[in-house]
């Protein structure tokens, strides 16, 4: 978030002082309406919607989140209860460790399948492994997002997740060469890959930059049929204290430099988080074209 003296920035958009006085009346005029309806409410009265026309409510939804966190609003409390904040605490016998799964190469396991969380059953078990066994754990994705589960031969061998592009990081930005306005208004068609698992039992060599190629291909189909749009620009960041980011150098991705390690909030220019290189995948060959337009 960024606040200036008429306006906030949340999930990509600016707010003026006048539209969440909006927000706020359409919250108070509807007291019995669900957090998604009022997300549907404010995306419909401030003309916020996705290039096919439909409205980006899950966008609305995190950034009013966001907004009450920081004091601006208040919504009514969730129907059901929601994990947002919370750690994942399910634990199910689907997702308990296997017994090894060894090879000399992915062909040897079989066919590599990606399958699309596509109901809350498998949404459940995604976070559930996530949580259990990447190093960063399970936090919810803001906004537009696609998750993947992957199998050779018919067994899950990792798992994967495409989430928003980071609002901000001076060595893709550089290397896209857009202005502040033309981010601001592209930004949405630079997908970042937020979790990359390999399950810990599973041990194959080249098999994470094969996974990561797939990837790739399934993504450029994939998100226009989910979002109406194409993506054009792949992005993710890894944590250069643990990783060197070999599967993405042997699947051609792109490693940019490094950020600064002060997070998108820092506003004492301290280095408080870790360093990560940055990597980058163009899925257009004109993506400049667009993206700088």
């Amino acid at each position: 978030m960024t606040s200036e003296a008429t306006a906030w920035r949340y999930c990509g958009r600016s707010f003026s002082r006048a539209e969440l006085d909006q927000i706020r009346e359409l919250i108070a005029a509807n007291p019995a309406a669900l957090r998604a309806e009022l997300s549907r409410l404010v995306c419909a009265k401030l003309g916020w919607s996705r290039e096919d026309g439909r409205l980006k409510d899950m966008s609305c939804r995190v950034a009013m989140l966001r907004m009450q966190a920081d004091g601006l609003l208040q919504l009514p409390p969730p129907r059901n209860g929601n994990h947002n904040g919370k750690p994942w605490r399910r634990r199910t016998a689907q997702a308990e460790p296997e017994g090894p799964l060894r090879a000399d190469g992915p062909r040897a396991l079989g066919t590599l399948q990606l399958h699309r969380v596509s109901n809350r059953a498998e949404s459940h078990l995604h976070n559930e492994y996530l949580d259990r066994y990447h190093y960063l754990g399970y936090q919810p994705l803001p906004g537009a997002q696609l998750r993947y589960f992957v199998r050779a031969g018919g067994r899950l061998v990792a798992l994967l997740s495409f989430g928003a592009a980071a609002w901000k990081t001076q060595p893709r930005d550089h290397y896209i060469g857009w202005t502040p306005s033309q981010r601001q208004t592209h930004l949405h068609r630079v997908v970042n890959n937020a979790r990359f698992l390999i399950l810990p039992w599973v041990e194959c060599k080249n098999m994470a930059s094969s996974i990561l190629a797939r990837a790739a291909r399934e993504i450029a189909a994939d998100w226009p049929v989910q979002y109406g749009y194409r993506p054009l620009l792949l992005e993710t960041f890894v944590e250069q204290s643990r990783f060197r980011g070999t599967a993405y150098q042997a699947a051609n991705w792109l490693c940019l430099g490094q950020t600064t390690g002060r997070g998108k909030l820092d506003v004492h220019h301290q280095a408080l988080l870790p360093i990560k290189t940055v990597w980058v995948y163009p899925l257009d060959r004109n993506f400049r074209r667009v993206l700088c337009r």
